[in-house]
């Protein structure tokens, strides 16, 4: 058996998967936010009460967290010190000198997580390739590492320039910190983030180190409390990268999990496009807290090297901190089920970016929340049932979520109080449509062509909104789609990614020398999995990442694995020109390539996750109907009757027509008045939207 877990703003969810038989146990509760090992344990115990013996039969737990972004977010991290090269020091402040907001004279930018004092220098210096101009003076490192202690800093960061290049200066201070300062965490740039861009190492470096010893003291915790539940199996952490990784690894570059959760839904559907054959799909996870989303391609979803956490304007990109490491190309939103309903200070309605979350969560949770959310809206407009919310296990108030949107939203704004919750329910479908349309547009898709995936437990709610505004011709909802990051841990591979900078002429550079740095990168790839347990053939993916001789930013080509010395500078320069042309119109044949950075992905077979097949039933869709309720239809600007369906009860092969509501313990699917709906043999619902419904 393995079990996955995503703990997410709002819900914490279970996955159980006995690889034996294919048979899939769920379980969903509150996220307890001071300590997300609470609500871990909870769910265990939840699902004990299905499979009994589930923890003992347990061979892997597979952990996504959102435990290493909160601290940064709220600044719960360690006491963090910096060790750099003379004139190095306010690089964190210094950044790229780019203002994010070129006109807003009170444009803020987000407090280092070191602040100046304790950022110390030390007096070496090296050239751009690596060569040593000036020497590390081990007397006066040993004196600055003395005052850094001084400072009582539990955490330190080691980040000297062109380190990427020659790590012995950087491996010197390893060694000076663990005589003079045993017991503080180390994170030296080489080992973190070798790589070329000093302002993205140092920040990253800083940012593992910030947040090491809390993810060493929850990861050994949570494994302590696990065993003592009597698990005897191993754990495994989600990487932002979207592989699996051991919670020993995860441990020691806790950078590399900030976006631990969120990706694994996009893991989960890039899957599905694979196994369906759906060349164009866009993942759509919406939760409680926000909804996240991804386009996948030919049954890929894209890879980026940077991304930002923490910005001081949420979604306005440079305002926030720069972290250099592998992450799904994500598209995030303060859109969930918890978002807030608010007049704007403009007299408007606003809904997001700020939400409930677990506590007090939406007013209809009957926690103590006092203002309207998403859900609030779902619940009146006829969506979701509120004596079936978690399968009924967590009975919603539907009168008090109606005093809340007439007090706070309708009365302020002077409208009846069915326009305040439609308005609610479509500004949240058009304000993630906008940015689904740009994101989509950004990476050459089309949204009329698209097959939207639905994940989290508000996404099956909201999606047929969204692919009507969209124009999006069908979406599909897959079985425990409420939970669907849980489930797609089991469809991420076990891998590690890794990175070395090496500038060199791509006409010129030694061949030889970069197959050798390829080779010790697939051996630190392959030491890092077999630490973690892992047995079996390891694979190898290579990539290069070249640009035009003095140009900013680099474009990245995939290598065929095998040895580097085999192909030909000119072909390498044939490729560049091709995938340059595809993203930006055209090359320029003339102008030098260079290599900027060397790419290797060191991962195992995945372990496929083989869908269990629905059984046959006679009675078709008409078996599974649960009655009737009125819900709101845009339309007919007004309640009409929806058919409810029970999906356990959906044969393989039952079609209907919408309006139609489909529910599930985990989330709810609703289905428009034109579209029509199709069941496969492993239970995903396929909707596809009549003409009339996308818009002109």
């Amino acid at each position: 058996m393995r079990l996955g877990i995503d703990v997410g703003g709002t819900f914490t969810d279970f996955v159980l998967l006995d690889d034996a038989t294919g048979d899939i146990k769920t379980y969903k509760c509150l996220t307890t936010p001071r300590d997300p090992s609470d609500a871990i344990e909870a769910g265990l115990r939840g699902l004990a009460e299905a499979v009994p013996d589930h923890l003992s039969r347990l061979e892997e737990i597979i952990h996504g967290t959102t435990l290493v972004i909160n601290a940064i977010l709220e600044r719960k991290g360690a006491r963090t010190g910096l060790i750099t090269t003379q004139g190095f020091r306010d690089v964190l402040e210094l950044g790229r000198e780019v203002r994010y907001a070129p006109y807003d004279v009170f444009a803020q930018f987000p407090e280092p997580l070191v602040p100046r004092q304790r950022r110390l220098e030390v007096a070496e210096r090296l050239r751009a390739d690596g060569s040593v101009l000036q020497a590390l003076d081990e007397t006066a490192a040993r004196e600055t590492v003395r005052a850094l202690k001084a400072l009582a800093v539990e955490s330190v960061a080691v980040c000297l320039l062109n380190s990427f290049e020659n790590p012995a200066h950087e491996l010197v201070l390893k060694r000076l910190l663990a005589e003079e300062f045993p017991g503080a965490s180390v994170s030296i740039s080489y080992e973190v983030l070798p790589q070329i861009r000093e302002f993205e190492r140092t920040s990253t470096t800083v940012t593992n180190a910030y947040v090491k010893p809390l993810t060493e003291k929850y990861l050994r915790a949570l494994y302590q409390r696990l065993a003592g539940l009597g698990f005897r199996g191993q754990l495994f952490i989600m990487l932002s990268s979207g592989g699996v990784t051991s919670a020993e690894t995860a441990a020691e570059f806790p950078v590399r999990i900030i976006e631990s959760g969120p990706t694994a839904a996009v893991i989960a559907g890039q899957h599905y496009s694979r196994l369906f054959n759906v060349p164009e799909m866009f993942c759509f996870d919406m939760g409680g807290t926000t909804a996240k989303s991804c386009l996948i391609r030919a049954g890929v979803a894209g890879i980026v090297p940077t991304f930002e956490v923490g910005r001081v304007q949420r979604f306005l990109k440079g305002s926030g901190l720069t972290i250099q490491v592998p992450v799904v190309d994500l598209m995030e939103i303060g859109a969930g089920g918890g978002s807030l309903a608010r007049i704007s200070r403009v007299g408007t309605l606003q809904v997001g970016p700020d939400s409930a979350g677990a506590d007090p969560g939406p007013i209809c949770y009957g926690r103590g929340g006092v203002e309207p959310t998403v859900t609030d809206a779902d619940l009146l407009l006829g969506y979701l049932d509120p004596d079936y919310f978690l399968g009924g296990a967590m009975p919603l108030d539907a009168a008090a979520a109606r005093r809340g949107i007439e007090q706070r939203v309708a009365e302020p704004l002077g409208v009846s109080y069915l326009q305040a919750v439609w308005g609610i329910h479509e500004l949240i479908n058009a304000t993630m449509a906008a940015a689904a349309k740009t994101h989509i547009a950004e990476r050459g898709g089309n949204p009329r062509v698209v097959t939207i995936a639905a994940f989290g437990g508000a996404g099956p709610v909201h999606a047929y909104g969204l692919a009507r505004l969209l124009g999006a011709p069908r979406l599909v909802v897959p079985p425990n789609a409420g939970v669907g990051s849980a489930v797609g841990f089991f469809t991420a591979p076990r891998a590690f990614d890794l990175v070395r900078s090496h500038k060199a002429p791509v006409l010129s550079a030694d061949f030889a020398e970069i197959e050798k740095l390829f080779q010790a990168m697939e051996a630190e790839g392959e030491r890092t999995l077999r630490k973690a347990g892992a047995t079996g053939p390891i694979a190898f993916s290579r990539s290069v990442d070249a640009r035009f001789v003095g140009q900013g930013s680099e474009t990245n080509l995939p290598i065929d694995p095998g040895d580097f010395t085999t192909l030909s500078p000119a072909a390498v320069r044939r490729q560049f020109d091709d995938i340059y042309t595809q993203h930006y119109g055209r090359t320029y044949p003339e102008a030098p390539v260079e290599f900027v950075s060397f790419r290797t992905r060191a991962s195992l077979p995945v372990r496929l996750l083989e869908l269990p097949r629905l059984p046959k039933l006679a009675g078709g869709a008409q078996r599974a109907i649960k009655g009737e309720r009125p819900a709101y239809s845009a339309p007919a600007r007004g309640f009409i009757p929806f058919t409810v369906y029970d999906r356990y009860q959906l044969p393989p092969d039952a079609a209907f027509a919408g309006p139609a509501i489909v529910e599930e313990r985990e989330s709810t699917v609703i289905v428009g008045e034109a579209a029509r709906a199709t069941v496969d043999e492993f239970g995903f619902l396929w909707i596809e939207l009549a003409d009339r419904e996308k818009p002109a």
